[in-house]
């Protein structure tokens, strides 16, 4: 299935953009929105670029989405690891 979006010329001579540069720019942040709603996946992702995807995450980040992915249950452990970094941090700072 192709879905097709039409622009006015307007929007290309206002962007400064070039027709493929500005359709490929869509593409990644119509699929970036996506992907932080939860709606679609990395691997649907990187199948639309025909990249990797190590790449459709490079290009994402690039494009300002954030690709962290967690559960709560990771989020938690993160948050976990972050404190007890922090209190080593801070306790080898106090013996100094």
């Amino acid at each position: 299935m192709t879905i097709n979006v039409t622009f006015s010329e307007e929007l290309l001579i206002a962007a400064r953009e070039e027709k493929d540069v500005f359709s490929r720019k869509v593409v990644i942040y119509t699929l970036g929105h996506l992907y932080q709603e939860g709606k679609i996946s990395g691997g649907l992702v990187a199948k639309v670029l025909n990249c990797d995807r190590q790449t459709a995450y490079t290009i994402l980040s690039e494009y300002g989405f954030s690709i962290i992915d967690y559960d709560q249950e990771e989020w938690e452990l993160e948050i976990e690891t972050s404190q007890e970094i922090a209190n080593k941090i801070n306790k080898n700072e106090s013996d100094c």
